[in-house]
């Protein structure tokens, strides 16, 4: 019997930032406007975990300003709860900005000293986290504070086979957040230790290894129970305990690639928690990617329910085929 997260609430731990990029895209340096919106990994896959219909909440904290208001908003519109999300009256709500050029967005961020800067351990103990069935955290939080570091560490330090809880990690390396040097075997310990990671194969080379492969990334990180490694635009391969899945990935327009990879956990997590295969929870992880590569900002609407059944029961064959670019039909 495949192993799947235990039944019970999701929640996601992380900060989310103010976001403010160029409308259209464009460089900074010729944008006439620009656009605010929210941006954080953590929230990103609680909003399309709430979009699959999966009770998600997402634990954080916020400055008493009006970024933060901003935020708290948005993501509540999402269908998320945050209820638990703390208003820190000393510290800011966290901003970012968007720089799109001709290879790539570059993002600036002004989060040192922010509110979900100073979460610590103790949200392990308090209600939602200490009764959810899955906790998803990534890269991102311990690089924030010694504080941030030790509630993912902590998070993490219980052997999986002990834990009342799943946990889900992405890598999300984040380069411009470690002192140099540090972040390989930070994060290639706090990795090891979680049952579901996300990781890109270039994020993986980038830290590890340039000839690092799908197969020397499992003899790597052996331990969690699911190991996802997603190769871009190509594929993602999920390693199991009972073998190896890889699913191509979906053919669609990209306006911009950020949040994508958030999408893809939340999808692949939804499909884990309806008790949907391996491959396809893969193919819900693409189908939410895309939704997240044709907008904008960091989340898209989903196709409609009926139109992702008919996708998830697609024949390889018509899978592989398959051009989102239109709406796949």
């Amino acid at each position: 019997m495949p192993w799947r997260p235990p039944a019970g609430r999701v929640v996601c731990i992380g900060e989310t930032m103010a976001a403010l990029a160029p409308d259209p895209p464009q460089p900074l340096e010729q944008a006439g406007q620009l656009t605010l919106s929210v941006a954080g990994a953590e929230s990103n896959v609680a909003m399309y975990l709430a979009d699959h219909g999966i009770p998600v909440t997402w634990v954080s904290a916020l400055g008493d300003d009006a970024l933060g208001r901003r935020v708290r908003a948005a993501v509540s519109a999402g269908g998320v709860d945050v209820s638990h999300v703390r208003t820190d009256a000393l510290r800011p709500t966290g901003l970012l900005v968007k720089n799109p050029g001709t290879s790539g967005t570059r993002v600036h961020y002004y989060r040192t000293g922010s509110a979900a800067g100073a979460l610590g351990p103790e949200l392990l103990d308090q209600e939602p986290v200490r009764s959810a069935g899955l906790l998803h955290l990534t890269g991102i939080t311990p690089a924030l504070s010694p504080s941030c570091r030790e509630l993912v560490t902590r998070a993490l330090n219980t052997p999986a086979h002990q834990r009342s809880r799943a946990v889900s990690f992405d890598v999300n390396h984040r380069p411009a957040l470690w002192p140099e040097g540090t972040a390989p075997t930070v994060l290639r310990q706090l990795a090891d230790r979680a049952d579901i990671v996300f990781v890109g194969l270039d994020e993986a080379q980038g830290l590890w290894g340039e000839d690092l492969t799908e197969t020397g990334l499992r003899r790597l990180l052996p331990h969690p129970r699911i190991l996802v490694v997603k190769d871009g635009a190509h594929a993602a391969t999920a390693f199991t305990g009972t073998g190896r899945h890889t699913v191509p990935a979906l053919r669609t327009t990209v306006v911009e690639p950020v949040g994508a990879g958030d999408a893809f956990a939340a999808g692949m997590l939804a499909g884990l928690l309806r008790g949907a295969t391996v491959v396809q929870a893969l193919r819900l992880g693409h189908i939410t990617a895309v939704s997240a590569l044709q907008v904008t900002g960091d989340h898209g609407p989903l196709p409609d329910p009926r139109r992702i059944r008919h996708l998830l029961a697609l024949p390889v064959k018509e899978w592989e085929a398959l051009d989102m670019t239109s709406g796949g039909r």
